[in-house]
């Protein structure tokens, strides 16, 4: 009786918290504190396997995953707590009123006689007891609660069952697709690099180079493009000319850029593009870098 009255108005206290609490995981953790002291009168009757189930699954994986939830969908106490349902209050005020006056009938039609004893109650012990009432008495409950427990995993896994609308990919079709573009519309099969590569700087707007020296149409970002604010092609020859001196053998050297036409920009099938810029011999000569280079190498 002693740890009666010590857990129970520590449990009242927690319940009453529960429903005043202006933050959800305050009421969670007060819900924790009520369930835990309902374990506790379990062991205080010499009940221990209610006494694991209610740590175990209520405590320990119920009340965790309504944590989880309020942490994972974030509530927070400047919610709004306006009622939207009408008289919602006054509902609840009604149902708790009649279940307190249940309440108070059934242990009011409850006859007190001697004191049987656990010891006479349950001589097997508290789990074949409570396996056996479980499995006769009360089967046809247990059997419903079974079939409410499958009923709501079935519905769960039907919720989030989601149908395909189209064939699932694999390697093998992605491949084939791959090659179809490349035959119908001459797309790379291979990733093409990323602004900067094999150039001298990374920045975005600089287009990356190929390692034959030319530049990688769509390695910028098409945004870029259509403001035009990517690097254009005279400030890009001088990575041309190192890379294709790299590849074809040659030496590294000081390029020139042909005259522009006369939109301004550089020649070529797009502005900007330094594919049609690639330096040359004849390029340099007429640049008249040719000279230049040959006295630094005198």
């Amino acid at each position: 009786m002693i740890g009666f009255w010590i857990l129970a108005p520590v449990m009242v206290a927690a319940a009453l918290g529960v429903l005043f609490a202006r933050k959800a995981v305050h009421a969670a953790l007060l819900l924790a504190v009520v369930m835990i002291g309902l374990a506790i009168m379990y062991a205080i009757q010499d009940a221990p396997f209610l006494f694991a189930v209610q740590i175990i699954v209520y405590t320990g994986a119920i009340l965790m995953l309504f944590l989880f939830v309020l942490m994972l969908v974030g509530v927070d106490a400047s919610d709004s707590v306006v009622e939207t349902i009408r008289r919602q209050r006054v509902l609840s005020i009604l149902v708790g009123v009649l279940f307190g006056v249940v309440l108070a009938l059934g242990v009011a039609q409850v006859s007190v006689g001697a004191v049987t004893g656990l010891d006479g109650a349950q001589p097997e012990g508290n789990v074949p007891a409570l396996a056996q009432l479980l499995f006769s008495r009360y089967v046809f409950a247990f059997e419903a609660t079974s079939a409410l427990l499958i009923t709501a995993a079935i519905g769960a896994m039907v919720l989030a069952h989601r149908e395909r609308v189209e064939p699932k990919v694999g390697q093998p079709e992605r491949a084939a697709q791959r090659m179809r573009e490349y035959a119908e519309h001459g797309r790379s099969l291979t990733p093409m690099p990323t602004p900067g590569v094999f150039a001298r700087h990374n920045a975005v707007d600089t287009p990356a180079l190929l390692p034959d020296g030319t530049a990688a149409e769509g390695s910028v970002s098409r945004v870029l493009v259509a403001r035009g604010t990517i690097r254009s092609a005279p400030g890009l020859v001088d990575d041309v000319a190192v890379v294709s001196g790299s590849v074809g053998g040659r030496e590294e050297t000081t390029s020139g850029v042909k005259p522009a036409e006369a939109g301004g920009g550089p020649s070529g099938p797009i502005a900007g593009d330094p594919s049609s810029l690639r330096p040359d011999d004849e390029t340099i000569d007429e640049q008249g870098l040719g000279d230049q280079r040959r006295g630094d190498r005198g």
